[in-house]
């Protein structure tokens, strides 16, 4: 019988009287270094438990010597530990747990948080793809085991690098369950400007999101003219990485030619970047925010708000719906059509002052088609740009890029 025991880091005062005894009546007696010298004294044969597989070759090959066999392990041995393995290379029957408080449980015992809906990944010896999905997700709560390459700098770096409309505070928890535990929160700059000497070899990362994402005056002076960064619009908490892109925002301002005292029309505005940014641009211009789904002007209205911008309209109606009731407009961008794009570009033609701009993104190739056949109809003259972007990521000490959905802008100027 093999005997897999969890144990803290207050080595045998976190063991049951029970379990005490059980590895006191060992004759082979298996952990690392540290948890062996909790047992000192102990009688039994030892073994180092260095290289798993090697560990597991060595009691498949002499567990017939032995009648009790003890594994000790951190914390849970079947949450993300030992466990998984050793039921794949021994018969389950031959088998019996006795789990300890994880790291994970003290961690969100010491925040003071539930952690039942959590996400828990581990870096060990793995990449972070997981992670940068569920950042990507903006899920509430997520809770990282580090290693030595993923350690809390690297995470941190990675968050950022993402440029993220979701913001977190960031904890670092260290040693949890012995005298020199640490707990302490970050913001994703200061960890990220932190080395690995910094914290304690046994650490874990949890990030919480944020709820209040208010902007001060200060930091609302210190923003850009435009080309703000995503992370700091408010978005769909379902879907935070649906909004047009940082460097999409930038390409469309400077194909629109903006200018002052204009009346600018955005059709299928999502969130509202794109009308944050020309807002902010051109202070003196009316921008008509044009959005069918009512979480999206209530996110316009809060980004309206968060950027204390005034000079934005926002409109819930599915287009072409009420654009025959707006003013007629110097600029239109078109960033969304709910597949009533011909209906859209006729209402258009009509409301487009002479001289003006007609913008429209496009992710499809059959919506490009459609757009290129109306225009050359209607006797339009027209630019396609095909924008196709990618930004670093962190990956530990290396980088490599991630694309962004690449789109089409079909840049056209009102018949004469």
């Amino acid at each position: 019988m093999i005997k897999v025991v969890g144990i803290g880091l207050n080595g045998r005062e976190s063991l049951t009287a029970d379990v005490q005894t059980m590895i006191d009546k060992a004759d082979l007696l298996i952990g690392s270094d540290r948890h062996l010298s909790y047992f000192p004294n102990h009688p039994a044969k030892t073994l180092t438990l260095n290289n798993f597989l090697q560990a597991i070759e060595i009691i498949q090959e002499t567990s017939q010597s032995y009648d009790l066999i003890v594994i000790l392990t951190s914390g849970d041995p079947l949450f993300f530990g030992l466990g998984r393995l050793l039921l794949e290379q021994f018969n389950p029957e031959d088998l019996e747990f006795y789990p300890n408080l994880c790291s994970i449980q003290l961690a969100f015992s010491r925040l003071k948080l539930p952690w039942h809906d959590a996400k828990l990944i581990s870096g060990h010896g793995r990449n972070l793809d997981e992670l940068t999905a569920s950042l990507q997700q903006g899920l509430e709560k997520i809770a990282i085991l580090t290693d030595q390459h993923n350690n809390p700098s690297a995470i941190a770096n990675l968050y950022l690098s993402l440029d993220l409309p979701t913001h977190y505070d960031i904890w670092v928890c260290e040693s949890l369950g012995n005298s020199e535990e640490k707990v302490t929160c970050f913001s994703p700059e200061q960890l990220a400007n932190s080395n690995v000497t910094d914290f304690a070899t046994l650490n874990l990362v949890i990030f919480v999101r944020q709820l209040d994402n208010q902007l001060s005056h200060n930091e609302l002076n210190q923003l850009p003219l435009f080309g703000i960064e995503d992370r700091y619009f408010l978005t769909f908490k379902d879907r935070p990485g649906l909004m047009t892109k940082r460097e999409m925002r930038m390409m469309i301002l400077g194909e629109l030619e903006l200018n002052s005292q204009q009346v600018i029309w955005d059709i299928g505005a999502g969130t509202g970047s794109v009308s944050i940014e020309m807002a902010r641009l051109c202070p003196t211009t009316t921008i008509y925010a044009i959005e069918k789904t009512a979480m999206g002007i209530t996110l316009i209205n809060q980004n309206c708000q968060k950027f204390r911008v005034s000079n934005i309209q926002s409109v819930h109606s599915k287009a072409p719906d009420k654009l025959s009731e707006l003013p007629n407009a110097d600029r239109i961008f078109i960033g969304g059509s709910s597949g009533q794009l011909i209906d859209i570009l006729e209402t258009c033609q009509e409301k487009l002052i002479k001289k003006g701009i007609l913008l429209i993104a496009l992710a499809t190739l059959e919506n490009l088609s459609m757009s290129l056949d109306w225009l050359k109809t209607n006797h339009w003259n027209y630019q396609v740009i095909n924008v196709q972007v990618s930004r670093s990521v962190a990956i530990a000490d290396l980088t490599r890029l991630s694309p962004l959905n690449p789109i089409f802008l079909v840049k056209a100027k009102h018949p004469i």
